[in-house]
């Protein structure tokens, strides 16, 4: 259950958000373009961030460039 202390983890790198143009999901409502992200945790195809809510979030890195 690794993903209970992912908050309190060490930031792995950190990522820039470059759109929130999403075809299925809505992620303009936690993320904000321009606005540089802590990364928590990394997947092939996730970032998992600390998003605009404040909790953790996996989001596709189609959003992202490094920061």
């Amino acid at each position: 259950m690794i993903h209970l202390s992912w908050k309190d983890r060490e930031t792995i790198k950190k990522v820039k958000c470059v759109h929130t143009d999403a075809e299925k999901y809505l992620v303009h409502n936690a993320l904000t373009t321009g606005k540089i992200y802590d990364v928590k945790n990394e997947t092939e195809e996730f970032y998992y961030i600390i998003d605009n809510t404040g909790k953790v979030g996996g989001f596709y890195k189609e959003y992202f460039q490094d920061a």
